[in-house]
């Protein structure tokens, strides 16, 4: 596990399995790192549509097709 053992939401996970680095995904998908950090670690937080896409458009650059409730709902 990545990290200092903080909780991971599903997404955190998600990425930690696949050996993607939050850095990585913040260029890729054009977000801060707030955002990326809150969808990882915040089990309470769930993005805006607008946000998703972005981050859906950053992860299939990286070769990954994903969708909203596979994470959020």
């Amino acid at each position: 596990m990545f990290g200092i053992g903080k909780k991971r939401t599903k997404f955190g996970k998600w990425i930690d399995k696949k050996g993607i680095k939050q850095i990585e995904l913040e260029e890729a998908a054009n977000l801060g790192r707030a955002t990326v950090s809150n969808m990882c670690n915040d089990k309470d937080y769930k993005p805006k549509f607008s946000t998703f896409a972005k981050l859906q458009k950053g992860l299939k650059k990286m070769g990954y097709n994903v969708e909203y409730h596979d994470f959020w709902m």
